[in-house]
């Protein structure tokens, strides 16, 4: 009985024996898979990591490239405008000063007060001039009654010399004493139209034809003789002006005479004025190395007025040179003695390159050399820029068509 049951354990052993390898083969495949699907991830992950850095990479070699924009030189077949500052000054501005000490007895003019050559401005009260006047008479008078008897005793005493009654000492003495009242009373008639044109200066009259643009005197005032104290008037002729412009050095070899320039003032927007250059210093000025130029304005009508300010604006010929090129002033690029200018090649290389400017137009400037009017020339380049670095242009560059 024992024996059977031992073998009926046995074969109980026996028949579980495989539902264990069974339970042992399903564990190994699940921890097969789980490695395998670990290794799948850690994989993938690796590999998006790798693209996302191959990405970032590209990104930011792509935005290392700098963005530029570009333009073409262009030739100059045509004129120049050039616009300055101008001042505006009547053709004559005299101030008018006394001639004579003592007090304004009247004026007749005031400011804005159109008058004529010749016309009378005011009088002055000159007491003492006149006690003077007076005086300086009674000496003429005087000196050709002393005149008149030292000639009568010239004439006997040469009378009495002849008949040897007077000494020859005598009757020389006579004849000197002649001469010197001859000479007295030319000194008393001088001494009278001296006084007598000093005087003719009580009146103040207008030297020109003009307006007058200052009256710095009153009824009563006290006049001081010449140009010592404050001007009585100031006249202006303002039927012509002048008009005065600096003109920078680079232009001055085209100011020739006969040149028009349209001008502007600011109180009359929309109308413009002819001016013609009538002449030039001939001179650059070394502190601001302009020349300063001469032209006229009619202004018959008065419409203008002198110390205004003006726009003044040439058409000036192009320039002599033809390989002159015309650029925005904002491509130059200061490195040490030389100035230079970026291009860009098909490829987006930078190239450097010195260039010799001309003229300077403000917003844009003259190029002689250097340069060929199929360079694409880098617009505001910044500092970084140098030789063969890769940039990208914004857009192509349109070359414009040369003006006729």
């Amino acid at each position: 009985m024992k024996f059977a049951d031992k073998r009926i354990k046995v074969m109980d052993m026996e028949y579980l024996r495989p539902s264990r390898k069974i339970a042992l083969t399903r564990g190994t495949a699940r921890a097969a898979v789980a490695v395998v699907v670990v290794l799948a991830l850690l994989t993938w992950g690796i590999l998006a990591s790798l693209r996302a850095g191959a990405r970032l990479r590209e990104q930011t070699a792509e935005q290392a490239i700098v963005t530029v924009a570009t333009v073409h030189p262009r030739t100059q077949a045509e004129s120049t405008t050039l616009t300055l500052p101008g001042s505006v000054q009547a053709n004559y501005d005299a101030p008018i000063y006394a001639r004579t000490n003592g007090y304004l007895k009247r004026w007749l003019v005031d400011i804005g007060t159109h008058v004529k050559a010749g016309q009378l401005l005011a009088e002055i009260d000159a007491p003492e001039l006149d006690q003077q006047l007076r005086q300086a008479e009674a000496d003429l008078a005087n000196a050709r009654a002393n005149r008149h008897i030292a000639d009568i005793t010239a004439e006997r005493w040469q009378g009495l010399r002849s008949t040897d009654s007077v000494s020859k000492q005598e009757a020389d003495e006579k004849i000197s004493l002649a001469e010197t009242s001859a000479a007295q009373l030319q000194a008393a008639q001088a001494n009278l139209q001296r006084l007598r044109e000093l005087a003719s200066f009580k009146r103040i009259v207008a030297p020109f034809d003009g307006v007058v643009t200052v009256r710095n005197t009153d009824v009563g005032q006290l006049i001081n003789a010449g140009g010592g104290g404050p001007e009585l008037f100031r006249i202006a002729d303002t039927t012509r002006l002048r008009l005065y412009v600096h003109v920078p050095q680079a232009y001055a070899a085209l100011m020739r005479p006969d040149l028009t320039a349209e001008v502007r003032f600011p109180e009359r927007p929309g109308q413009t004025y002819t001016a013609t250059l009538e002449r030039t210093s001939n001179a650059i000025d070394t502190a601001t190395r302009t020349l300063l130029a001469q032209l006229i304005v009619d202004n018959s009508k008065e419409g203008l007025l002198p110390g205004a300010y003006a726009e003044v604006r040439f058409e000036l010929p192009p320039s002599s040179s033809a390989a002159a090129l015309r650029l925005p002033a904002n491509v130059l690029i200061a490195r040490g003695d030389d100035l230079k200018v970026a291009t860009v090649d098909a490829q987006g290389h930078v190239a450097l390159k010195t260039v010799t400017l001309g003229r300077d137009f403000g917003s844009e400037i003259e190029v002689l050399g250097g340069l060929t009017p199929d360079d694409q020339v880098i617009v505001a380049p910044p500092d970084s820029l140098s030789e063969a670095t890769v940039v990208r242009v914004a857009e192509p560059a349109a070359k414009p068509a040369d003006k006729p």
